[in-house]
Formats: structure tokens, C-alpha cells, sequence
């Protein structure tokens, strides 16, 4: 017996054991309701998600092909339709996820209007986003169940194969996914992080990503003056954040501790080492140091320190803050690293400059010296010009090599040389598309990167679409740039959205109305309905 009529059976018995009163109750209804709505709170989400995810990773140390794959959303629509092409082209959700990031809630979604990547927006937001987000992708469920229910009952009055339809909707494939969700800096001390983590996980988070800026100076991953803080403060939030996932019984649950070392050269706190070569020794022997010879070398309010039997004075801005020698910031990384994947952190984080698999591998096996299945979360990030920086890569290797490059642009020469669009069709950019196609495959082979992710691709797409029908429709073509450019390219690509009040969810209310209201329900549907020319 199939579960789809095994729950039937189950209502039907207790419908009968309400006698009358339950008598307007269509057993078979109830149950397509109960399917629909699979995940009844967003803790159901959170522990099925961090399953899937465990299993994932499992099959990733397993086999390097397996890595996982999300785009950033700032909407449950957003969201919603991505799952949905993914599943309709691919025929499966499988190592598809959803990425919150926390770069386009403070852009899109902040009460302030726009707001730069400083964790300057309300903090409620990011759980609200959360909410919204599964809402879409259970709406999206609710929506194809619907269809086949439609179909069975089409099968059941048709003399059609019922028991196949049945088989669909017993082995149906939700659009519910993981989510790796960004919680900044933490919003604050430990304590505002594990309440804000508390708030994400009940939404539905099943992996949080959480960086080492210090909270009130973050900065975006990609600009200048980030400043990080000592590793006991960093692993104080990671442990909030572990202590929320179990409070809620999330035992599963996912945390991405991010490290922005290679690009931060600057601490607000010098942390107190209490024995030789503890994590305090370690972060204050990367500080930029002055040797102390005696107190005329002192001004006032300096701070001296002693590092190897000697006093010193560590290198402090005007602004209060203290700077880290140049050249550490690999080092810094590494144990960065390591320290976090010790410490609870299941999943790393490493913000570059640049999408360059050496550079992200060098980093990574120097982690995995001490900390052998240490894998990756990784931003193929918008901020990098792509173009430009394989191109690049590519001039270097062919320079390495001696081939002949009298064709090409000499980039020491001219940075943006190489973006000449005249080089579109080259031997060189087309090498340089090769390695760009292949980046997330050759990364999670090389560099340990078992999830690749764009941060803000969502952010960028409705910009361009909305451009390119702006410049059309308010220029020359007129109708024709949201006919030919949008509505002709929708059901010609089979999208959903083309059938709007469909995908809005009209038709699943008239199927609920006439449950709750039988031959007397008002529907929106019918042959009236202009929806019906697609």
C-alpha cells in the first residue's frame, strides 16, 4: 500500500470515529492537505535540512565530484523560482542549496532603505528572510502536488494509470533545501549572536555562517579596514551558536566559521596570554612590534608587551586600533582555520581576493596538515572580475611558458587591458572561459571546496533584466521588449511564472475551496480565465 493511501485509510478511520460531526470532511482531501504542507515548523526544516547536509559532506570526503552548489536570494520568490528551474531541468534538488546573504538583506531588505555590508540593518530581518524563504519553497511544493492530484483525479475518471500518478506523489521531491545563512559578525557579544542563531534555526536554518570581524567595525568581505578579533572571542560565538542548535534540538546543525585574515591587517584587542604559546601568544606574535629599549621610548598611553624576553610596543593607529605585521595574513588564516575546526566549526570559510585554485589549495592543505577532512565554503564572488582575472592567469602561464604573446595586450602595462572586448573571440579568452567553466569542479577536486556559492547573483540578474526591458520598453520596441524579451522567453523555457496567478497560488485555493465548500465554492478558475491561453 502506498503511504498516500495508507494516510487516506488513517483519516477515514478517524473521520468515522467523529460519527456526524465530521461528516463534511472528505478523508482523501485532508490527506492531500496534510502532504502539502510537509514541514509544519521551521525546527522540521532545520533538522531535515542538516541531515541532508551531514550526507553531503559525507559524499563529498567520499568523492571530491560531489560538491554542493547555492545561489544568494534576497526574496522567498527568488528563492522559490531558482529551486524550481533546478528541479524542472535537472530533475532533482540534490546538492542544490539556498544562500541567505546577509550583503543583500542589508541592500534589499533593511527598514533604512540600502545599507552598506556593515551589519547596520535589523538583525530580524535575516530570521524573517528565512521564514519568507521556506514559505516560497513550501508554496512551491503545495503548487506541483496540486497538479497531481488534479492528474490523479483526471486518471481516476479517465481510466488513466492511477497507480503511476499514485507513485509520483508518494515519492515526491521537495523544494525545501538547505539553507547556509549569514549571521555576520554575530550582531554583537555572544550572547546577541546565540539569541539571533536561536531565531534563525527556529526559522529554518540548518547551517550558519558566521565571520571573525569584530561586530560594531564589520565590513564587507570585499573592502578595506576589516578588523578581526582574538580567537577566544570568535570561539565564544561559535560555542553560542552550537549551544542554540542544541538548546533546539538541531543536533545536526551546521556552523561555517569564515575567516577575512587575508585581508584584514588591523585588531581592536590585544588579548592576555596566560601560558607560553596559548592562542593569546599565538595572535599577539603576529601584531606589528617596536622593540622597547627604555621607558624615553614610551609615550604617553602606550602599551608595552613582552614577546621572547623582550618588551615591546606594538604598532597603534590614531583610531585606537593595532596592526598585524605585513606578510602574515596566510599564517593568520591557517590557524584561523584550524583553531575553528578544533573548536566545534564543521565548515571553513576562506574570503580571497581572487578566484585562484593554487591560492585557495595552498591555503587549504596547509589546514589540512593538522585537520585532515577540513572543507570549504566558498563565495565565487561578483566582486571579482572574472574575465580580467582569468585572462590573467592565463597571460601568466602562457608567459611561464615562453609562447608568444605578441598578440595580446601587455597587462603590467594597462591592469584592464585584457578586457578589451576585441578579445572576446582569442585563443587566450577562450582558454580563460575553459577555466572559468570548470572553476567549482577544479576547486572542489584541488581546494577542498565541498560548497560553491554567489553571494549577490540575484541581486545582479534583476538589475540587468530590469534594465534591458526598461531600455526597451520605454524606447523603440514598446510592447514588444516585454513580449519578445520576457513573456515569449517564458513559455518557451516551460517557466511556471508565465502562468502568474497559477504560481500565486489561485488554483490551490480553488481546489481548497471547493474542499471546504463543495458545488458552492467561488472559484477564480474556469474557461474565463485568460491564464488559459498558455
Amino acid at each position: 500500500m502506498s503511504s498516500y493511501t495508507s494516510q487516506i485509510d488513517r483519516l477515514t478511520t478517524l473521520c468515522q470515529s467523529q460519527g456526524n460531526a465530521w461528516q463534511g470532511i472528505n478523508p482523501e482531501f485532508a490527506t492531500r492537505m496534510h502532504l502539502q504542507n510537509r514541514f509544519k515548523t521551521g525546527l522540521d526544516i532545520a533538522k531535515y535540512t542538516a541531515k541532508i547536509m551531514r550526507e553531503d559532506m559525507a559524499a563529498y570526503d567520499a568523492d571530491s565530484s560531489q560538491y554542493t552548489q547555492s545561489l544568494g536570494c534576497w526574496h522567498g520568490f527568488t528563492a522559490q523560482q531558482m529551486m524550481m528551474a533546478i528541479k524542472r531541468h535537472n530533475k532533482t534538488t540534490k546538492r542544490s542549496y539556498v544562500y541567505l546573504s546577509g550583503w543583500m538583506v542589508a541592500a534589499l531588505r533593511s527598514e533604512f532603505g540600502p545599507l552598506p555590508d556593515q551589519s547596520m540593518h535589523e538583525k530580524t530581518a535575516v530570521p524573517k528572510l528565512i521564514e519568507e524563504i521556506y514559505t516560497f519553497l513550501k508554496q512551491a511544493d503545495a503548487r506541483e502536488l496540486d497538479h497531481l492530484y488534479k492528474a490523479l483525479d483526471e486518471a481516476k475518471a479517465q481510466g488513466g494509470d492511477v497507480q503511476a500518478i499514485t507513485a509520483q506523489i508518494d515519492n515526491f521531491e521537495t523544494h525545501v533545501v538547505p539553507i547556509i545563512a549569514d549571521i555576520d559578525a554575530g550582531f554583537g557579544n555572544e550572547e546577541a549572536t546565540y539569541l539571533l542563531a536561536k531565531q534563525m534555526i527556529e526559522a529554518g536554518a540548518c547551517a550558519i555562517q558566521i565571520e571573525n570581524q569584530v561586530s560594531d567595525a564589520k565590513q564587507c568581505g570585499h573592502q578595506a579596514g576589516k578588523v578581526t578579533v582574538p580567537h577566544e572571542d570568535f570561539l565564544a560565538k561559535i560555542n553560542a551558536v552550537r549551544y542554540a542548535f542544541l538548546e533546539l534540538g538541531v543536533e545536526e546543525g551546521i556552523i561555517v566559521a569564515r575567516t577575512d585574515s587575508l585581508g584584514a591587517s588591523l585588531t581592536q584587542k590585544i588579548p592576555v596570554s596566560k601560558t607560553p604559546g596559548d592562542l593569546a601568544s599565538q595572535y599577539n606574535a603576529f601584531l606589528d612590534t617596536t622593540v622597547i629599549s627604555s621607558v624615553a621610548d614610551l609615550e604617553e598611553g602606550d602599551m608595552v608587551i613582552k614577546q621572547e624576553g623582550e618588551l615591546r610596543k606594538p604598532v597603534r593607529l590614531d583610531n585606537g586600533l593595532y596592526q598585524f605585521k605585513e606578510g602574515t595574513e596566510k599564517d593568520r588564516v591557517v590557524l584561523d582555520c584550524v583553531t575553528s575546526l578544533q573548536s566545534g566549526a564543521d565548515l571553513l570559510w576562506i574570503e580571497t581576493e581572487k578566484p585562484n585554485v593554487e591560492q585557495i589549495a595552498e591555503l587549504v592543505n596547509r589546514v589540512r596538515e593538522q585537520v585532515p577532512n577540513a572543507k570549504l565554503v566558498y563565495n565565487n564572488s561578483p566582486s571579482f572580475n572574472w574575465t580580467l582575472k582569468f585572462r590573467e592567469q592565463v597571460y601568466a602561464q602562457w608567459q611561464a611558458q615562453g609562447k608568444d604573446l605578441s598578440a595580446y595586450p601587455d597587462p603590467s602595462q594597462d591592469p584592464k587591458a585584457l578586457m578589451a572586448p576585441e578579445l572576446d573571440q582569442s585563443e587566450l579568452a577562450a582558454e580563460a572561459d575553459t577555466k572559468v567553466r570548470t572553476f567549482q569542479r577544479d576547486g572542489a577536486a584541488q581546494a577542498g571546496i565541498f560548497h560553491h556559492l554567489i553571494t549577490l547573483p540575484t541581486y545582479h540578474t534583476a538589475a540587468l533584466s530590469t534594465d534591458i526591458l526598461a531600455e526597451g520598453y520605454f524606447g523603440d520596441l514598446g510592447m514588444l521588449a516585454y513580449v519578445r524579451d520576457v513573456q515569449r522567453q517564458e513559455i518557451r523555457r516551460e517557466q511556471a511564472s508565465v502562468k502568474h496567478q497559477d504560481l500565486a497560488g489561485s488554483n490551490i485555493g480553488d481546489t481548497h475551496k471547493e474542499y471546504f465548500s463543495g458545488e458552492n465554492a467561488l472559484k477564480a478558475g474556469g474557461e474565463a480565465n485568460t491564464m488559459n491561453q498558455f
